[in-house]
């Protein structure tokens, strides 16, 4: 492979804005799917969590292409939504794509914290991620899965060796860190101008 695992979402990223600087719905959604080979990595550990990702990711893509055009831009999904007054329902495109950003903070976390604590073992990687991120939005439940499931989490160095490839893997983490983020914060924000930001899990 050339490169490493994160290769396609760096390139990916270069297309995720129109020349207005909007943020475009099919190359992000594209960027989020470059992720999801790097969880199989992690094998049980991550199931929850890329099922969660690739459920979000299929309700955006299916409303995506229902009409492209009405659709090209990220935040068109919200908007169409608030206006029918759905935004807030379980079902809605507005719901999956807070979910799937939050799940992407999570990943970032994750990395960075691969990145920047190289003592680390995986389950204090994973644990850290997650307490920073995803768990203020989970109940009870959520979060005991979460906890059981990280005990399958592999061995880091062999998990580092897998993702390797041929790039220089620990550059591309931080690259992938630092140009994602920016994205997942203006949608965030976005949704925080909505009053959408703060919906929890059922």
């Amino acid at each position: 492979m050339e490169g490493s695992v994160f290769t396609p979402s760096l390139e990916g990223m270069k297309h995720v804005r129109s020349d207005r600087e909007e943020l475009l719905s099919k190359p992000f959604l594209d960027v989020c799917k470059h992720i999801l080979p790097i969880l199989d990595k992690f094998g049980a550990a991550m199931a929850v969590v890329k099922s969660d990702i690739g459920g979000n990711i299929s309700r955006l893509e299916s409303q995506y292409s229902s009409n492209t055009a009405k659709f090209n831009y990220l935040f068109s999904f919200v908007q169409a939504e608030v206006e029918t007054k759905t935004a807030k329902s379980s079902a809605s495109c507005t719901n999956a794509l807070l979910w799937l950003t939050r799940a992407m903070d999570f990943l970032v976390e994750l990395f960075r914290n691969l990145h920047e604590h190289q003592d680390w073992s995986m389950a204090q990687v994973c644990t850290d991620s997650y307490g920073k991120t995803l768990k203020k939005w989970h109940g009870w439940l959520a979060s005991s899965s979460f906890a059981i499931a990280i005990k399958l989490a592999p061995d880091r160095k062999k998990f580092m060796e897998v993702i390797g490839g041929t790039g220089d893997i620990y550059a591309d983490m931080d690259n992938f860190c630092t140009t994602f983020s920016p994205i997942l914060r203006e949608i965030h924000k976005f949704l925080a101008s909505v009053g959408l930001d703060g919906l929890k899990a059922s």
